[in-house]
């Protein structure tokens, strides 16, 4: 139920909601990651904004809708998505890719079939793997490695060697990383209480995930894929699961469709997590369940 005298009548209207939800994440990384989170966001900010407002007049379309937020959203969320160290070339480069093939190459705002801020996360992270895979040391944590790079590529070392003894971890997904998805869940609270994303998704998401991982955890071993809150706080987990997912362009219609497709991520996430090339696995995991959405619905109408 939306919240009293808040009335969510327009895209603009819902798309900065949407922003202010995304503050604290946006926040809290720029206090753990550096000032690079800023830059990586105006960078990505400026150049939608100009391919937008290009785009839309050789077009010939309504300059207005540059104004409307959707372009600024998804910036944000590729700009988050992203090292803080990257080259701001790479980042210019993937916000293009973002807007003109994932949002106007299919005719713009509404008609997109895939996120476009993950199309520009996918297009990156396959031609620049190693500048996408560098980030910079938390405040006492690991330097050029995420948690989840560091779990990964552990080989034989049990959880407790790479994670307590080598880097004198205690925090749940790695130091600052836990406090980065805390404020995202926070956001999409925000979001859930007003009534502006759906909760199927991201439920399903985050309780799939919840037991591969403690299916998948066996406390520790050096065979141990990592514990359940490892893998909810760790990486982009609740970026996605409040802003990415929840794009009611790019996913289902139905509950039931929505469970299904909340579920299907987190498979494909947890699987690239474990056995995959990269250490995180939710752009991929995105795309192709974007891929599946029409026909998702499509086969909730047949059995019903």
């Amino acid at each position: 139920m939306t919240a009293p005298g808040f009335s969510l009548v327009s895209t603009p209207r819902i798309m900065s909601v949407v922003l202010l939800a995304l503050l604290p994440g946006l926040g809290v990384s720029a206090y753990f990651l550096g000032p690079g989170v800023l830059v990586n966001v105006l960078t990505a900010t400026a150049t939608v904004l100009l391919l937008e407002a290009f785009i839309l007049r050789i077009r010939g379309m309504n300059m207005a809708s540059v104004f409307d937020g959707s372009a600024v959203l998804t910036a944000f969320i590729l700009a988050l998505a992203l090292p803080p160290d990257l080259p701001f070339w790479m980042t210019a480069l993937g916000s293009g890719f973002a807007i003109v093939f994932g949002k106007h190459l299919y005719g713009g705002l509404g008609q997109n079939p895939f996120n476009p801020a993950m199309v520009g996360y996918a297009v990156l992270i396959i031609s620049f793997p190693l500048a996408m895979s560098t980030w910079p040391s938390m405040v006492d944590g690991i330097t050029a490695a995420t948690p989840l790079d560091t779990m990964k590529f552990r080989g034989t070392k049990t959880v407790e060697d790479i994670w307590v003894i080598e880097n004198g971890f205690t925090n749940l997904g790695g130091v600052g990383w836990q406090w980065i998805n805390l404020a995202y869940l926070a956001g999409g609270a925000l979001l859930l209480l007003l009534n502006v994303i759906r909760w199927q998704a991201p439920l399903a998401m985050l309780l799939t995930l919840t037991v591969l991982s403690a299916v998948f955890y066996d406390s520790g071993s050096a065979q141990s894929l990592g514990s359940p809150m490892f893998h909810l706080l760790s990486g982009g987990t609740m970026l996605v699961a409040f802003f990415v997912i929840t794009d009611p362009v790019t996913s289902p219609d139905s509950d039931l469709s929505l469970l299904i497709f909340g579920i299907g991520i987190a498979l494909i996430t947890f699987t690239i997590r474990s056995i995959g090339a990269y250490p995180d696995g939710f752009a991929f995991a995105v795309l192709l369940m974007n891929a599946t959405a029409p026909l998702i619905d499509h086969m909730r109408l047949r059995i019903a």
